[in-house]
Formats: C-alpha cells, sequence, structure tokens
C-alpha cells in the first residue's frame, strides 16, 4: 500500500527555507568581508558564512558575485602587504633618525673634549 499521492509540500517549504536562509548568511558574510577588508574566495566565504563552498557553487547569483568580488580585489594590497610595506617604511625613518642623532652626539662628543682640553690646560698653567 503504497501513497500515490505523497504530500511533499512541508519538504519542500522547508528547503526553500533552509535555502534563502544559507542565502542571506553568505551575503551577511560577504558585507562583513568587505568591511574588513578580508580577502574574498569561495574557501573564505563558507567558511565565514558556514556553509558548503558547494552551496556557494551550484548557486549562480551568489557565484557570479563572489567571482566579481575576487577579481576586484586582485589589484588592491592585501593588509599583510600594506603592513609589511609600512614597516620597511617605518624601519628606514627609524634608521635614519638614529644615524642622525649619532651624529649630533659624535659632534657633542667632539665639543665636550675640546672643553676638556681647554680646562686641563688651565689646570696646567695654575701648577
Amino acid at each position: 500500500m503504497a501513497n500515490k499521492n505523497p504530500r511533499v509540500d512541508g519538504i519542500l517549504n522547508y528547503s526553500k527555507a533552509k535555502t534563502e536562509k544559507s542565502i542571506k548568511k553568505v551575503n551577511t558574510a560577504l558585507n562583513h568581508m568587505i568591511k574588513k577588508q578580508l580577502k574574498i574566495n569561495f574557501n573564505s566565504v563558507a567558511e565565514e558564512a558556514r556553509v558548503s563552498k558547494s552551496f556557494i557553487y551550484k548557486n549562480p547569483e551568489l557565484r557570479s558575485r563572489i567571482e566579481a568580488l575576487r577579481e576586484q580585489q586582485e589589484g588592491l594590497s592585501s593588509p599583510k602587504e600594506i603592513k609589511r610595506n609600512t614597516s620597511e617604511n617605518s624601519k628606514d625613518v627609524i634608521i635614519a633618525s638614529l644615524r642622525n642623532r649619532v651624529k649630533r652626539l659624535e659632534k657633542e662628543n667632539k665639543e665636550i673634549k675640546e672643553q676638556l682640553k681647554v680646562q686641563f690646560g688651565k689646570i696646567y698653567k695654575e701648577i
């Protein structure tokens, strides 16, 4: 006695609701990643949204959006590159300031030695 007219409306409705919820999670994750300037690719989006990569690949709208965002990011510097460049620049500034300080201290040291010679000369004359 098989049911010749099965009721699958509930299952279909649940499936649609679950898909819509997952799409919303992916869009929220994408917005968050854009604000935080995180690297956008299928793996990172799937991880951020806690959905499977296959879900993203199967959904043409999500797939095209991620591909477009990924292409936009190719020309941009990643936060790691920016930090590395900043640290290189700051290192150069630090080196330059230290060199200036060494020159200034050497000049000061030379002046103090000259003053010391003069003082020793005065003391020697008094003896």
